[in-house]
């Protein structure tokens, strides 16, 4: 975590550099009156001079005025030999921005840059991380080739560092490197391999990055870490988990079989009822049943909750990873998240909705439930416009086709021409799909041909020609209508269209077919080509169907094409001549000319155009282009056999069989119980669940007849190196040995330790997910010098059992951990104490806080928000905040608070960010990250910590754009600064007890037996406040417990019903000012009806 914190604290840095540079070179631009003319040699000469001082504090200047620059997109690419000089400054900061600089202009300057390649290597070396990063991104940015042998050197050691920010950089420079001089691929797999085992979220990303560009082929290095990429997941940054996931789909793709074939299966057993019992019993010997693989599971169970993700492309990638690998019964849950993408930008909007418009075509029923989210708004561009039209059209049924036809009917009056036009292709694909409202399809279609607008007509006008190709016996009449509208219709395909629909039916309509034909031989010159060529063809069939009436004008028709500029036009002309006057050079086909111009045309198949796009991986460039984009990495196809799973078994190979259900582990050694059975359940219980959040107590039981329990883990690594007795390190062991570790630490000195006591249980093949990802011969080799010590410690834990069970109570003592840091407890080395000591020693460790402490999701977030900004009043800028009830991540004792943005004006809104803060003493503010921009309509959502200091005093501050600050404050309400807690009743009424006198408020709430149902108040209660409920053995006695965020101090609150319509509310808390006021706001509430 400490890594993650570290590398978004260094991009805060680099933006407030910017921002400095930025407001330095605003107040010297203007150089003159006239600026616009004026050139810039001067402010560079004094940068220049700046740079060469013998001052600290004017070379910083200089540096931070020209990040500005490189900020506002000048160039600065002069300056580079006085910058590239301060890289072996002894001033921090300004080594700092020198690096950032040359990072950017390296590449351009490489001649200058390899003069200082010295100073970048012994930069390697430098103790503060930032440096030996930068100096690595600047080195992998010359690119050189004599310099490769050095690049490979310092990427070989930077993988080694102890630094988890540096070894990114390595993992990004090796993507470089590898583009400069491809013959270096053997030995970049070895540093990909390495850092592949690396367990820091912040590398997992990068690595898996480099390892797509580089051996996207090697498989088999992925095996090893994938329970471990699966598990870090969550925590990877966002563009790192895009790329994991992408490339775990294609490894699942290789390593599992097909989940599909379960409904195969079924459709089988359907089909297969009525078949003799013998038949069956040979189907069913051959047919296996599906069993998922565990690890495809894990798979599929940790990538759920990134559905939730705030990033797009997360979402996206979670959602193309369930489409080609979870079972069908399952990709439905995609959907939802698919279309809460909706509400974003309309660049994301137009990938998310092509993505869509793929999965709708194979699987309706995903979607459906959402069609209303697909209905086209006035605002949308027509990209998005006719992307929802072909959603549409995939969804249609028959159950909703008459809603979408109405739908439809608005938007054919829509004034973007374009989208109209698309709206009734849409009808005509749904008159074909569904055969139930072709006739009513037609009939509004032919309404349209009044329409005013000529686009909407000519479209019409082809959509009717492919519907009346279906069934043309039928419509004579529409025929005849179309045939009148030749005279105001002016768009070539539709005049075209109309020729072509007459020409095949020019025996059904004999006496309206020569007319039209008269028409067009008389503008036959000025019409366009298209038009032209079905002249010559509606000429050709009416000389072979009534050539009494229309020989002569065939003929006129066809001297005139003879002459025609086009050379289409003229050798249709000519062919069309030999085929049906008949001469004596005309050959053999003259006699079946009329079976060959009139022959019975297929009907068009109108079909989607993104039925093609499925070959395609959901998400990728290729599949939004619909062709094979340079870099495209095809899915394979399942195996038809799964590869051998023990392949990903990390220390202990196990076969296929011997594995159980994701999330529980085998227990094994039955006779050799530390715990009791329902100890044992517990764990199991504990280990199932699919929080990651520091759970050491939770998932961790002691022993009161050893010592020490709640500090056992600091305490082994304390002595680890340099014990203070053999018989304290063998008992250390010993409980290392026979407990189940289950704690996931981000310590990889603990991790250590754990594979260490692990390895050296001979038996023992107990192995969490993210123990199975670590070096199984590093813990081999570390367990060979210990067989001594290990038989003495198991002789000496032969005991009686009661020696060693301690009273039951004492495992919540290790729940502490979870949400109070406490100190590290004294770690005592004696293998066995007294009862009575162990009493005390139990009295020692409680803290001030209760062990009853335990913070619990809220039972209620309302969705109530207030108003930070209003847009008048922010020119634009409107803000709104409201209190989501999470633990907020910039700090324990701070509330999280959600501000969303929107800028409701017509330009562009740039530079976001909080200014000045005007905090009571005490009080403590983590805004968020400066927003470069919002759009015109554009909406943004951050977060922000706030430590209120237990008060409901307002929180003032400045929210700032480019141009404008703005005065706003944040107010919170009582219930907003608590964390619900989960208690006992027994625990609620012990602490209650300790709360009374002056610690208690309480008052008489009077209201209709009705608003006293158990519903009803803790609908109300936790309404107002974030309290949690605590269970209740008395029907008239509802209780509610939270803790204040900032100290701490428990809340309680009881809601007791007396006879009548009356009932007590009592609130216990150190906090009496904070009481009273919750008190206030509650009264009313519960009064209510």
């Amino acid at each position: 975590m400490s890594s993650n914190s570290f590398a978004y604290n260094e991009q805060s840095g680099g933006g407030e550099a910017a921002e400095l540079g930025q407001e330095a070179t605003s107040t010297i631009a203007p150089s003159g009156a006239f600026g616009l003319f004026s050139s810039d040699w001067k402010k560079n000469e004094d940068l220049k001079q700046m740079l060469e001082s013998s001052k600290d504090s004017a070379k910083l200047d200089a540096m931070k005025r020209i990040v500005g620059m490189i900020a506002k997109g000048k160039n600065a690419s002069e300056l580079f030999p006085a910058v590239v000089k301060n890289v072996a400054s002894k001033n921090i900061e300004i080594k700092k921005l020198v690096y950032v600089y040359l990072v950017r202009y390296a590449e351009e300057q490489q001649d200058l840059a390899l003069l200082s390649i010295s100073t970048f290597q012994r930069a390697l070396k430098d103790p503060n991380q930032l440096i030996r990063a930068s100096a690595l991104r600047v080195l992998s940015s010359i690119r050189v080739p004599i310099i490769v042998p050095i690049m490979m050197l310092a990427i070989k050691e930077a993988s080694a560092d102890l630094s988890p920010y540096v070894r990114k950089n390595a993992a990004h420079a090796i993507q470089k490197l590898y583009s400069l001089d491809p013959e270096q691929k053997e030995m970049l797999i070895e540093v990909i391999e390495k850092l592949l085992k690396d367990k820091s979220t912040l590398v997992a990303g990068s690595v898996v990055m480099a390892f797509e560009e580089v051996c996207p082929d090697r498989i088999d290095l992925i095996h090893r870490n994938y329970r471990k990429l699966c598990n870090l997941l969550v925590d990877v940054e966002e563009w790192g988990q895009v790329v994991i996931i992408h490339m775990l789909t294609r490894y699942a793709r290789t390593q599992f079989v097909s989940p599909w074939r379960e409904d195969d299966g079924l459709e089988d057993n359907e089909k297969n009822f009525y078949e003799s019992d013998d038949e069956e019993k040979e189907k069913s010997d051959k047919k296996r049943p599906y069993i998922m693989d565990p690890d495809h599971r894990l798979l599929i169970r940790n990538t759920k909750p990134l559905l939730q993700s705030r990033n797009a492309a997360v979402v996206m990638a979670v959602a193309q990873l369930y489409w080609h690998i979870s079972p069908k019964s399952e990709a439905g849950v995609i959907s939802k998240s698919l279309v809460r993408l909706l509400r974003s930008n309309r660049e994301v909007q137009y990938i998310v909705l092509q993505n869509i418009a793929t999965m709708s075509i194979q699987r309706k029923g995903m979607f459906e439930p959402y069609l209303k989210s697909f209905y086209v708004r006035s605002t949308d561009p027509t990209m998005i416009k006719t992307l929802k039209l072909e959603i549409l059209t995939n969804l249609a049924n028959e159950a909703n086709i008459s809603t979408l036809l109405r739908e439809f009917q608005t938007y054919v009056k829509s004034q973007d021409k374009q989208f109209a036009a698309a709206t009734i292709q849409t009808i005509g694909r749904c008159a074909t799909s569904i055969t139930e409202v072709c006739d009513t399809c037609l009939n509004g279609l032919v309404c349209l041909l009044s329409n005013r607008d000529e686009i909407v007509v000519a479209e019409s006008v082809v959509v009717i020609k492919k519907l009346l190709q279906m069934q043309p016996a039928q419509h004579g009449e529409i025929i005849k209508h179309m045939a009148k509208l030749l005279d105001s219709i002016t768009v070539p395909v539709a005049r075209a269209s109309i020729l072509w629909l007459i020409g095949e039916n020019c025996e059904r309509v004999p006496k309206i077919a020569p007319d039209v034909l008269r028409k067009m031989a008389k503008s036959f010159t000025s019409e366009d080509d298209l038009v032209k060529l079905q002249i010559l063809n509606l000429g050709a069939k009416l000389y072979l169907t009534n050539s009494k009436q229309t020989k002569l004008l065939t003929q006129y028709i066809l001297n005139l094409g003879k002459y025609d500029q086009n050379y289409d036009i003229r050798d249709r002309t000519r062919f069309i001549r030999q085929l049906i006057v008949p001469n004596e050079k005309s050959g053999a086909l003259s006699k079946y000319a009329k079976k060959i111009f009139l022959a019975q045309k297929p009907a068009p198949l109108l079909e989607s155009p993104f039925k093609d796009r499925d070959h395609f991986q959901l998400g990728t460039l290729s599949h939004t282009l619909n062709i094979k984009a340079s870099g495209y990495l095809e899915l394979s196809n399942w195996p038809e056999v799964a590869p051998d799973p023990s392949v990903r078994n990390v220390e202990v190979i196990e076969s296929a069989k011997d594995w159980t259900p994701v999330g529980k582990t085998k227990k094994e050694k039955p006779a050799k119980k530390f715990y009791s059975e329902s100890e044992e359940e517990e764990e199991e219980e504990e280990e199932s669940s699919d929080s990651s959040s520091s759970g050491s107590g939770d998932s961790e039981s002691g022993s009161g007849s050893e010592s020490g329990d709640t500090g056992s883990e600091d305490s082994s690594e304390d002595s680890s190196s340099e014990p203070e007795s053999e018989t304290g390190s063998e008992a250390e062991a010993e409980r290392k040995r026979n407990s189940k570790t289950k704690r996931k630490s981000d310590s990889e000195d603990e991790e250590k330790k754990n594979e260490k006591s692990k390895a050296s249980e001979s038996s023992s093949v107990e192995s969490s997910s993210m123990e199975e990802s670590s070096s199984g011969s590093e813990s081999a080799s570390e367990s060979d010098g210990e067989p001594a010590p290990r038989k003495v410690t198991q002789a000496k834990e032969r005991k009686p059992q009661q020696e060693r069970q301690p009273p039951r109570k004492d495992v919540f003592l290790l729940d502490l951990d979870d949400f109070n840091p406490v100190s590290t407890p004294v770690a005592l080395p004696t293998p066995a104490l007294s009862p009575s000591l162990i009493a005390d020693l139990e009295g020692l460790n409680l803290s001030a806080s209760s062990s009853v402490i335990n913070v619990s999701t809220p039972v209620f977030v309302p969705t109530k928000t207030h108003e930070l900004l209003h847009r008048m009043s922010g020119k634009g800028l409107a803000a709104w905040y409201c209190f989501p009830r999470q633990p907020c991540i910039f700090g324990d004792k701070m509330v999280s608070v959600q501000i969303t943005l929107n800028n409701t004006s017509d330009r562009k809104i740039e530079n976001i960010h909080i200014g000045e803060k005007k905090l009571p003493v005490g009080m403590q503010m983590h805004v968020f990250h400066p927003i470069a921009s919002l759009e015109p309509e554009g909406s943004v959502t951050v977060s922000m910590g706030i430590d209120f200091c237990d008060s409901t005093q307002a929180a003032c501050f400045q929210l700032c754009t480019k141009d404008d600050c703005f005065n706003v404050s944040i107010q919170p309400p009582v219930g907003e600064l608590l964390l619900p807690v989960a208690m006992s009743e027994k625990d609620f009424k012990k602490e209650r007890g300790t709360l009374t006198g002056m610690n208690e408020t309480s008052v008489t709430v009077i209201a209709a037996p009705q608003n006293f149902t158990p519903s009803m108040i803790l609908q109300k209660v936790v309404n107002v406040a974030n309290l949690g409920a605590v269970p209740s053995g008395q029907d008239n006695v509802h209780r509610f417990a939270a803790k204040t965020v900032h100290s701490g101090s428990l809340m309680l609150v009881t809601v007791e019903l007396k006879e009548g319509s009356t009932a007590q509310l009592i609130i216990n808390t150190e906090k009496t000012l904070i009481g009273s006021v919750l008190l206030r706001e509650l009264k009313p509430v519960l009064s209510q009806g």
